[in-house]
């Protein structure tokens, strides 16, 4: 407002009755208070004040105008105050968007404390799988997993993301244990579709130099969310890739089994924290951020990797995966026999 500096003249000069007493309450020289009430009285067309050398007296049009000036500079610094005292205590609404699994697992049982810890807060979970713009959506809070590609969210790292494939012991024993990903050709599989309509790729570390191995085994169901494709996997539905922390407490109970663990690799996506402004962070955001990434640092299972879990979490070689193992290995040297034999003759 370019007339503040005139409104602040005016009303001091009204209130003090001299232009010293003013200069000196707003801590300019008389010149300059003289010079503003000049230009706020040039900008209003009007002149609100009769003033000579010796004395000072409002016309009926400041007199009038006083009492809106007052009101406008009282509304003001009630703003200032409101922001400032914001700026000091965590209040207001804070607006999450969070992936629908991790948020449900990680995200939900955090946010009772921060509430009882900040009574002043609102917090807003949003559950949704699909990229979220924080900023034209109006989130303070961003959770997701993979790798953020706006430079101009600050990203604050949780935890890797590992990948794993499992499958029901039910399921093993009818199909028995893939050894190579080669046999994943003979199985059943659940797949992820994503919202692009692209379909996840199981990914092999290849031995030596040799390049990693991409493998899009056939699958007869699909769906976009992964604590389904997790469910699909405990009905017997067949091996599916899930993220290792949903797929930990079956795994744990015995209801599901790593598949191909020694060679499928885990990725290197992780899951991130981001939020859209780097300076002047409100306290409201500040205070959710530091309890989310405090709560998830504590969680002991965000942290674990494939390599850390024990063997009887792995699937068994069975006795029918053994005997196709066997069949297979026999087909050959059956046919290198038939072929000395040919050459022989």
């Amino acid at each position: 407002m370019k007339q503040l500096q005139g409104l602040l003249a005016f009303i001091e000069v009204a209130d003090a009755g001299s232009l010293a007493e003013a200069s000196r309450r707003l801590d300019v020289t008389p010149a300059a208070v003289s010079k503003n009430l000049l230009k706020l009285e040039a900008d209003l067309g009007v002149r609100l004040i009769q003033r000579n050398t010796r004395t000072l007296r409002l016309t009926p049009e400041g007199g009038r105008f006083l009492e809106k000036a007052r009101a406008a500079v009282r509304a003001l610094n009630e703003a200032v105050a409101d922001v400032s005292q914001s700026a000091a205590t965590a209040s207001g609404k804070v607006r999450v968007s969070v992936g629908t699994a991790f948020g449900r697992h990680w995200v939900v049982p955090a946010l009772p404390a921060i509430a009882k810890a900040h009574p002043q807060l609102s917090i807003e979970l949003h559950l949704d799988n699909n990229a979220v713009d924080l900023v034209a959506a109006g989130y303070d809070i961003g959770i997701r997993g993979g790798v953020i590609e706006d430079s101009s969210l600050v990203a604050r790292r949780i935890c890797a993301l590992p990948l794993v494939l499992v499958a029901s012991p039910t399921y093993l024993k009818r199909a028995g244990a893939p050894q190579t990903p080669a046999d994943l050709a003979q199985h059943q599989s659940a797949q992820m579709r994503f919202s692009d309509g692209t379909i996840s790729t199981w990914r092999f570390r290849g031995s030596g130099r040799r390049a990693q191995a991409e493998v899009q085994p056939p699958a007869s169901i699909f769906v976009n969310d992964s604590e389904a494709l997790l469910h699909v996997a405990l009905a017997d539905g067949g091996i599916a890739q899930v993220g290792l922390y949903h797929a930990l407490p079956y795994l744990r109970s015995g209801r599901l089994k790593l598949v191909l663990g020694s060679s499928h690799d885990a990725s290197a996506r992780e899951f991130v924290l981001h939020y859209p402004h780097r300076l002047y962070l409100a306290p409201r955001v500040r205070v959710v951020v530091d309890a989310l990434l405090a709560h998830f640092k504590a969680s002991p299972d965000l942290h674990l990797l494939p390599s850390h879990l024990p063997a009887g979490f792995h699937a068994a070689v069975s006795f029918k995966s053994a005997q196709k193992t066997t069949h297979k290995t026999a087909n050959r040297t059956t046919t290198k026999a038939a072929q000395k034999t040919q050459l022989a003759k």
